[in-house]
């Protein structure tokens, strides 16, 4: 275990954070957006969409090619919501971190695509694909140097980063991936339950002019 976690989230306690989508609303006190953040959209946006995920969770993979889809089109990409994506890897934590590590020191512009290309590329991986390949190709798309890539995964401030947002995802409660969550509320990874998330959101924003 790293060690900034130690004493804190045990192995045990880490393996609570199954790769199960949350269903039911939930209250969550996460941390607020920071430049640490990863965002997709307009960062002025008025919602904004927060999902704790793994790399190889396939719930999560399927909510970011799928579920996701329909609603970058509607909302992110018209300036309505912006996404954040935190990680919180899961199992088998050998194939989790590196990848969480790995996107998370991609270019800022470049963290989506990597998150595609991790999450397109994530069944063969499971099913026993070459690990060495799986990262590669997100190394390709990361626009940084390979070899700046590879002094990243391995630097103590990378450890720390990820035990950071860890430590703050556990915290506020998060169990399972995704979690996905609107206003601080947890809502389910579905393509529905998002959209009328997000509408409500938008709906109790005071209106320019008024008092």
């Amino acid at each position: 275990m790293r060690g900034a976690l130690a004493g804190l989230i045990t192995l045990a306690a880490l393996s609570l954070l199954a790769a199960t989508p949350v269903t039911a609303q939930q209250a969550l006190p996460v941390p607020p957006v920071t430049v640490a953040d990863r965002v997709l959209g307009d960062a002025e946006a008025p919602v904004t969409v927060i999902v704790y995920a793994s790399f190889t969770c396939p719930h999560c993979a399927d909510f970011h090619q799928t579920a996701l889809v329909p609603i970058k089109a509607r909302f992110i990409d018209t300036g309505r919501a912006r996404l954040v994506y935190r990680d919180l890897p899961t199992g088998p934590q050998a194939l989790s971190e590196p990848a969480a590590k790995l996107a998370r020191r991609a270019a800022p512009e470049a963290y989506y695509t990597v998150a595609d290309t991790l999450c397109a590329g994530q069944d063969a991986v499971l099913q026993g694909g070459d690990p060495n390949a799986w990262l590669s190709a997100a190394v390709r798309v990361a626009g940084r140097p390979a070899q700046e890539m590879l002094t990243c995964l391995y630097a103590p401030e990378t450890d720390a980063a990820l035990d950071t947002m860890v430590e703050a995802g556990w915290t506020a409660g998060v169990r399972g991936t995704p979690t996905v969550i609107v206003g601080g509320v947890s809502v389910p990874p579905t393509t529905e339950a998002l959209s009328a998330a997000i509408e409500v959101a938008l709906a109790r924003r005071p209106v320019a002019g008024t008092p």
